[in-house]
């Protein structure tokens, strides 16, 4: 036989070697670089309606409806322990200065709680929960503030030194008193979507560039000289992107970007990393918002929601993520896109929508918190992530690898599905051991999966599952 019809002879018998093999080794190969460590994950935040909104965010209504406070006992424990701290749990919670906590005091210059039992109510949540404080971001400043008077519309008064000053004063002031009050800040941004200019019917502020600029300084540098440990963002709009922010802001009093990509592909954390890690001047940049804003969600989009976190952690490091509601109330219309569950408040008689829902009493929309809920039991708050090299970045397919809650934690992987067919991860774990897993699904919440050994982990993940991946 000739050399050249020995190799065809080979080659054939290649061929047919790999058209046997099984779908796992065929699979795409991804290896976790435990020699390659990346940022510490710190948690996850969330937000939490703590005071009323008109349903479609359509005005401040004179009702309380809100929760804890609408929850009975029992409830009010269940969304402690089993929504918000489950497992490891949230760690911050996300609380709407001048929306829901907008009551007054001092002459309407600082917030207060509408009704005497609200921040008692907020401080048994914070303490029950076991979450670490809340972010507090104002979506208004207090109407004495404000040029219109009132939490709805308009901009500061003025933006002099010595205004500025003494609103600086005031936030400060309103950090005092909600830690007084046994609801620990720990975060703090200033305004909420600062370029919001299309009217809304709801507590906001217009910035510009260059007046956002001037209180963002007055205001940070009063809170870090008062509060030294709290962390501070900017801008919970579009981040780093401004040059006039970049330049003008004093960076010694940013500790991170923050943006809203809201409802977003997760795609766009592969597409246009670069421009989300552009400009960042030595500062972390994370999502502090995200829903869906035409009031719907799908299978799919529990998917996305999943996709969303890890991509944020896989291509932009960051170091937390929020969604925007823990729950909405049963007759809000946008609810389904912003609420991880729904309560049904005292004056909600409607039982033709949820009508398993009791009033006083919670019950999960599964596409939002099927996304989320494998994070919360899986990853411990300061997870410490480790790269991953992908030979294909898979749109669909996604992996996230960290150890538990530092560098010296057992290792985990995540895992996601959102093709149409089951997919096979081929994966270097860079470590032996058994690895235990754990499927979310629409159908499953936390559903055990057969022990596999390492270091090398074929694992058939089926379409619309999210699974973790735990070192035993």
């Amino acid at each position: 036989m000739s050399k050249n019809a020995l190799y065809k002879t080979l080659l054939r018998m290649v061929v047919g070697m790999i058209a046997v093999l099984p779908q796992a080794l065929l699979a795409q190969e991804y290896r976790v670089r435990l020699d390659v460590p990346r940022q510490r994950i710190w948690g996850l935040g969330v937000e939490i309606q703590s005071d009323s909104i008109g349903s479609g965010n359509n005005g401040l209504p004179a009702v309380t409806t809100s929760v804890p406070h609408d929850l009975v006992p029992s409830e009010r424990a269940r969304l402690a322990t089993e929504l918000i701290g489950r497992g490891h749990g949230f760690r911050y919670v996300r609380l709407a200065g001048g929306l829901y906590l907008r009551g007054l005091r001092n002459g309407d210059k600082n917030l207060d709680g509408r009704w005497p039992e609200q921040l008692p109510e907020l401080a048994q949540l914070i303490s029950a929960s076991g979450v670490e404080g809340v972010d507090l971001e104002y979506w208004s400043p207090t109407p004495y503030w404000k040029s219109t008077n009132s939490y709805i519309g308009g901009t500061l008064k003025q933006f002099d030194a010595t205004f500025l000053g003494q609103f600086g004063d005031a936030v400060v002031e309103d950090i005092r008193y909600l830690t007084a009050n046994g609801i620990p800040v720990v975060q703090f941004g200033l305004q909420n979507e600062p370029g919001m200019t299309s009217p809304v019917a709801y507590s906001h502020c217009v910035y510009g560039n260059s007046n956002y600029v001037s209180a963002y300084n007055t205001v940070a540098a009063k809170v870090r000289a008062a509060y030294p440990a709290i962390h501070l963002h900017a801008n919970s709009w579009d981040g780093q992107n401004r040059a006039a922010l970049r330049s003008g802001l004093n960076l010694d009093l940013v500790d991170a970007w923050t943006w809203h990509r809201i409802g977003a592909n997760s795609n766009e954390q592969i597409d246009d990393a670069a421009m989300f890690n552009a400009n960042t001047l030595g500062k972390p940049v994370y999502n502090n918002e995200f829903e869906y804003l035409d009031n719907k969600t799908s299978e799919a989009r529990m998917m996305n929601t999943a996709q969303s976190v890890m991509n944020w952690f896989a291509f932009v490091d960051s170091p937390t993520w929020y969604w925007l509601h823990a729950l909405k109330p049963t007759y809000n219309a946008e609810a389904q896109g912003y609420a991880l569950g729904y309560w049904r408040p005292q004056d909600d008689n409607d039982f033709s929508k949820f009508s398993h829902i009791r009033k006083g009493h919670f019950d999960y929309e599964l596409r939002n918190w099927r996304a989320l809920v494998g994070f919360l039991e899986w990853m411990p708050w300061d997870s410490q992530r480790y790269q991953v090299d992908e030979t294909t970045v898979r749109k669909d397919q996604r992996i996230l690898a960290f150890r538990q809650g530092g560098p010296t934690g057992k290792l985990a992987v995540v895992l996601t599905n959102r093709g149409a067919s089951n997919f096979t991860f081929r994966i270097d774990a860079g470590m032996a051991g058994s690895f235990q897993g754990h499927r979310y699904r629409l159908d499953t919440w936390n559903g055990t999966l057969p022990k596999v050994a390492g270091p090398n982990l074929n694992l058939i993940v089926p379409p619309n599952s999210i699974e973790f991946w735990v070192q035993q």
